[in-house]
């Protein structure tokens, strides 16, 4: 009689382990990876710690590389190396997509899971990219511009060109502006990824004088709009400024009146979901990762998946000073 009690309560037991959310799936030897640049900024970090609450319930190992400032090859360098250790999975944020792009393909073909966050590399074999549809972020920012200048003035951008993310927020600006002549484009700066050329960029500007002059500012990156903030107090204010993300010194700047309003997005939820896409597809891996599945209407996984995002402004940037004290207790 003992032993034929010892038969359900085995099974019992052994059910339990494969229990969704159990620790038996997982193991501190699954290792995986994100990469990105510029990792030492707020919006980083902010991404590295959803990654790691992630990594946290599912008591796996994580490790993030990438260089502290803007480098692409740099970049790819530390992608090149995380493939070589044979990881688990690959989170990456494409600082520009023809240069990191061979290093992820070299990845898949190795049987490595690649996902793109924040910024993608569309025409890599990545299995699909989480993050803003940065193309309805940038239609938001210009609504709101168009919305405060009363469809009239000049209008300077700073960006990162060639990476994806920030191109794909310029242009949906130039979409909502192209229905209203009176808004014109005078510059898009390309600063590389360096705030303090932005900085420079906008004492420049703000010299101008007549028909030339800058009547708003755009950041569309997540660090320069302090610094242009700064810019145009010390220039005597007077323009409006729509910056990136929701950083405490830009959160900080709407408060003070400095900057009009920030496009927020959702980095925490990036790296969460991220590490949890890789872990799905680890441990129920496809046949063949490079295939294309972009015609197959029964794919395994999604082309996108968007996390969202949303404007900030005077009315509600409170609520993101709470939201972001109350995780960082």
């Amino acid at each position: 009689m003992k032993s034929m009690k010892a038969v359900p309560l085995a099974l019992a037991a052994l059910a339990v382990l494969w229990m969704p959310g159990c620790g038996a799936r997982h193991s501190t030897k699954e290792v995986f990876y994100l990469v990105a640049s510029n990792v030492s900024l707020t919006y980083w970090q902010t991404a590295i710690a959803g990654f790691k609450k992630a990594a946290a319930e599912y008591k796996v190992t994580v490790k993030v590389v990438g260089p502290d400032g803007y480098s692409p090859q740099e970049e790819l360098d530390a992608l090149q190396k995380a493939a070589a250790t044979k990881p688990a999975g690959i989170l990456v944020s494409v600082s520009e997509a023809a240069v990191l792009t061979p290093g992820i393909d070299a990845a898949i073909a190795a049987g490595i899971p690649v996902i793109t966050i924040d910024s993608d590399a569309a025409l890599s074999h990545r299995l699909y990219f989480i993050g803003t549809n940065n193309l309805e972020a940038g239609r938001l920012g210009g609504r709101r511009v168009i919305d405060k200048l009363g469809g009239k003035g000049n209008v300077a951008f700073f960006t990162l060109t060639g990476q994806p993310n920030t191109e794909e927020r310029l242009k949906g600006f130039k979409d909502v502006f192209s229905s209203r002549p009176g808004i014109t484009i005078a510059t898009v700066a390309d600063i590389k990824g360096d705030p303090h050329a932005a900085f420079d960029k906008a004492q420049e500007l703000l010299a101008l004088t007549g028909g030339k002059k800058i009547d708003a500012f755009v950041c569309l990156d997540s660090s320069s709009g302090k610094l242009v903030a700064d810019a145009i107090k010390r220039a005597g204010g007077g323009r409006l400024l729509v910056a990136w993300d929701v950083n405490p010194d830009t959160l900080q700047g709407i408060k003070d009146g400095l900057i009009d309003a920030t496009i927020a997005q959702k980095p925490f939820t990036m790296g969460y979901l991220g590490l949890k896409a890789l872990d799905e597809i680890f441990h129920n891996p496809q046949a063949q990762l490079s295939k294309d599945l972009s015609a197959d209407a029964f794919a395994p996984y999604p082309a996108f998946v968007d996390t969202g995002s949303s404007l900030v402004d005077k009315s509600n940037a409170e609520a993101y000073f709470t939201a972001a004290q109350a995780q960082a207790q």
